[in-house]
């Protein structure tokens, strides 16, 4: 499986590539403020862009939706939208081919209701959900305990070696693993919700502390 990451501007954004290495069958994720870029690498290295995904609805990740959809004739999907070929509904555990591979859909809320992972093959996208190091902004209450649960209960369940690729140029390193992240990120090393809530409360605290960027 290949996989190409673009670092797109805004935030530190992030935008994919993902594609079937025997067939070339292509899913970008999140274009955000490059589509263009995306699109011309994938057409220098005749990659054919199957499906156009969003992690979730913010700005900085569908701006370049527009572009993007006007480049390839395809849709840009989000959490509930319908792909138009399969009729498949983006959905939790919905799965739509890629090639030789399987597209499977995570629908991880907490950072926003719609957000979700996509996981291909070795490797999960997990957008503004788990970042290198961190996890997505929420509020300390009921956003906050939706995304403790699809840390623990969704992306904790992939195997360890499953590459993680985030929403955001965050961390020391532009990606991780299920198993580095489970070992050293902070807000997954917590023992209960309350621990993963007080650490939120006093991140910045806990980044000077720690020396954390």
């Amino acid at each position: 499986m290949f996989v190409k990451q673009f670092l797109t501007g805004g935030d530190r954004n992030f935008g994919y590539l993902a594609a079937d290495d025997e067939t070339k069958k292509a899913a970008v994720i999140d274009p955000s403020y490059s589509p263009e870029t995306i699109v011309t690498f994938a057409n220098d290295h005749h990659y054919e862009i199957q499906y156009i995904f969003n992690t979730h609805n913010h700005f900085d990740h569908t701006n370049g939706n527009k572009t993007i959809q006007r480049m390839t004739g395809k849709i840009p999907l989000q959490f509930g939208g319908k792909e138009v070929i399969s009729g498949i509904i983006i959905a939790d555990d919905a799965r739509l081919p890629l090639g030789n591979l399987e597209i499977t859909i995570l629908h991880t809320p907490g950072h926003t209701n719609d957000s979700i992972c996509i996981s291909i093959g070795d490797a999960v996208f997990t957008g503004d959900t788990l970042f290198v190091g961190k996890v997505g902004g929420t509020d300390l209450g009921k956003q906050a305990k939706e995304e403790y649960n699809s840390l623990h209960q969704k992306l904790l369940t992939l195997p360890d070696n499953t590459r993680v690729f985030p929403g955001h140029n965050y961390g020391t390193v532009t990606q991780s693993t299920i198993l580095q992240e489970r070992k050293t990120n902070p807000f997954l090393l917590q023992p209960d919700f309350e621990a993963f809530v007080d650490l939120k409360r006093n991140w910045l605290d806990y980044k000077r502390k720690h020396g954390i960027a």
